[in-house]
């Protein structure tokens, strides 16, 4: 148990609200940031208290942050205000004595080639090696925020009073039955696909990128966490705060692949009339995630949790295909899809 640890999680939803669920039976007294009452109402059954508000009410956040002894940032890895006020919130607890862990997300994004699905990468990314991650362009996608962190960490304020790690999910799948909440990707792509009538990817769909389900991404944030909390892992976090979390054991399908499994799927349901997935056109990539179509779904993206497998972390759920077609797929089917007209909020990795 744990026993007077405060907890502030901002943005408890696709990710975060799976962590309140491990956490709340050890103890932890949490507080998580929704602007939704309905969403404040479900993590309120959950165990956790509610505080309402949003990303830009930097006060609120930093003022929560300085209550709390660990924070969470699993809304969105491109918000630079609201990650800023978390590290004012770390930084004035630090000038009065107190630690303080800090976890935020990012996404293996970071690491795409632009590869517009024209081939399969063989550049694997290993969090066990930083140089690989710190050779990354100072302008990729997240990169921005990660190096404010990664700044800030290193200030002599904070390295004997913050432990600060950052989390790299790359595409991430699954579903909790009892928050009802899918994923993006996956399900976006199948909701284009009804539209359309056809199942599609970018340029040749040839580029592939590495996946975690949600129940062990939440397990890993908690396995980083009772490592933080362990007084003697201050060392390697300053040396490296970089997390993967991927899963390998059903391979990293290419986008094409996952434009066939969802053909395949609609057409026995009888939503399309052919299997067989087709270049998406530029000029639909507004029915998908707009703009950033071709970053999204069309990277390549591989990385290697070598560092979580080490302190005893492993991926137990289910493969990317099964939870896809078990449990995302049934649910896609049953919404009213008449309105759809592409993704519009934050892409978590």
């Amino acid at each position: 148990m744990a026993p007077n640890k405060k907890v502030f999680i901002v943005g408890p939803g696709f990710i975060g609200w799976n962590i309140i669920d491990l956490l709340v039976p050890e103890g932890y007294s949490i507080a998580g940031l929704v602007r939704r009452k309905k969403h404040a109402d479900g993590i309120s059954a959950s165990g956790a208290t509610p505080v309402m508000g949003d990303l830009n009410d930097k006060a609120l956040i930093s003022s929560q942050a300085q209550e709390a002894d660990i924070i969470f940032h699993t809304a969105t890895a491109d918000h630079l205000p609201s990650v800023e006020a978390i590290l004012d919130g770390i930084s004035a607890r630090a000038k009065q004595g107190k630690e303080t862990i800090f976890i935020h997300t990012s996404g293996t994004s970071v690491l795409d080639d632009n590869a517009l699905g024209a081939f399969k990468s063989t550049k694997i990314y290993h969090d066990d090696i930083p140089s690989e991650l710190d050779s990354v362009a100072d302008d990729a996608p997240h990169r921005q925020i990660d190096l404010a962190i990664v700044k800030t960490k290193s200030s002599e304020l904070l390295k004997s009073k913050a432990k600060i790690s950052i989390m790299i999910p790359p595409l991430i799948y699954g579903f909790n039955p009892k928050h009802q909440r899918l994923s993006i990707q996956i399900p976006t792509l199948t909701r284009w696909a009804i539209k359309h009538g056809y199942a599609a990817h970018v340029g040749k769909g040839l580029a592939v990128e590495s996946n975690i389900h949600v129940l062990d991404l939440a397990r890993a944030y908690v396995v980083l966490l009772h490592a933080m909390e362990n007084a003697g892992y201050q060392d390697g976090l300053l040396a490296n705060p970089y997390f993967f979390c991927e899963t390998t054991g059903d391979g990293e399908p290419s986008w094409k692949e996952v434009a066939e499994v969802i053909g395949e799927a609609l057409k026995k349901n009888g939503k399309i009339e052919d299997a067989v997935p087709k270049e998406m056109p530029e000029e639909l990539y507004g029915d998908l995630f707009g703009e950033y179509t071709g970053a999204v779904t069309g990277l390549n993206s591989r990385s290697r949790a070598n560092r979580l497998r080490a302190l005893g972390w492993k991926p137990v759920e289910k493969d990317w295909r099964r939870s896809y077609l078990e449990d995302e797929l049934p649910v896609i089917l049953k919404e009213d899809h008449s309105g759809f007209g592409g993704y519009s909020g934050t892409v978590a990795s």
